[in-house]
């Protein structure tokens, strides 16, 4: 399979899910999540779809209802994309933004301490 293909997927199933959990999902824990990225494997078995929670204290809980409903949210998906096979889902929580978040303020650290040695 091409990557190309891959990304535009990716892509497309992003766009996707983020409309269904908008739009379409009436538990109250997955309200206010963002899709981050989504990773579909070559033969399209298997997508794991990164995402970030408003509030850190429900990361855990907001995770187990997502896993929950993915097979709702195949099922939307398989509706909206037009592909033979709709992949497993598999929701994670994206800890790039935090980490983003950790290396900024190491950097302050940093310049604080530079700034103040001169």
């Amino acid at each position: 399979m091409s990557n190309v293909k891959i990304e535009r997927l990716n892509h497309t199933f992003m766009e996707e899910i983020s409309k269904i959990l908008m739009t379409e999902i009436k538990d109250e824990d997955i309200k206010f999540v963002t899709v981050t990225g989504v990773d579909i494997t070559n033969d399209l078995s298997f997508a794991k779809i990164y995402v970030t929670v408003l509030d850190p204290k429900k990361k855990k809980s907001t995770l187990e209802a997502l896993n929950g409903a993915s097979h709702f949210i195949r099922g939307k998906l398989s509706e909206r994309v037009e592909i033979r096979h709709t992949p497993e889902l598999k929701f994670l929580y994206d800890d790039s933004i935090a980490y983003g978040e950790h290396i900024e303020d190491l950097i302050e650290k940093i310049n604080k301490n530079s700034t103040q040695e001169k």
